[in-house]
């Protein structure tokens, strides 16, 4: 996976990770990296405390994080732009394209508007060949302008949860 890459290349060796469906696989190449420490958190906000205390210790890190933990994790985006600290966030969007769960539209609509009210930079990739470019882009302002940002990957592109294939393996 070139986001892997990309994380490896820009020394990232700090993962805090919510665990989504939609990182999956990023989850796991991380996992696999012996360069990389990935920490399960219970609650997104914990990754912003995290990887600032990481920052301030000399490693970069990244926050994986699916749309509906954004409002979780609020008011503690209050530390890097105050202390003027870099933070990378990658964003599974959910209540967005082609959503089945009527609870998660209202965090995936607002999303973005509410990271941007804040002063968290956003960019958004919704088509599969975006998100490289997206991500690199975002580590360069990040990590060299020490300013939150946060890349948004669009259902479009992942793919929309399917509520029938969630469920087949239930009803089994």
């Amino acid at each position: 996976m070139r986001v892997h890459a990309l994380l490896k290349d820009a020394r990232i060796r700090q993962v805090a990770v919510v665990p989504d469906a939609g990182h999956a696989q990023l989850i796991r190449l991380c996992e696999r990296d012996r360069a990389m420490r990935v920490a399960r958190l219970t609650s997104e906000e914990e990754g912003i405390a995290l990887l600032a205390g990481a920052w301030l210790g000399g490693d970069k890190g990244v926050l994986l994080m699916q749309s509906s933990g954004v409002g979780n994790c609020v008011n503690m985006l209050s530390l890097p732009l105050s202390c003027q600290l870099p933070l990378l966030m990658l964003v599974t969007m959910r209540g967005d394209h082609g959503e089945f769960n009527p609870s998660q539209i209202p965090m995936g609509d607002a999303t973005q508007r509410v990271l941007e009210a804040i002063g968290v930079i956003v960019k958004r990739a919704d088509a599969l060949q975006e998100i490289p470019e997206m991500v690199s882009g975002a580590m360069r302002i990040a990590f060299n302008t020490y300013r939150p940002v946060a890349v948004l990957f669009g259902q479009k592109g992942l793919g929309a949860k399917d509520f029938r294939k969630l469920t087949a393996g239930a009803a089994e």
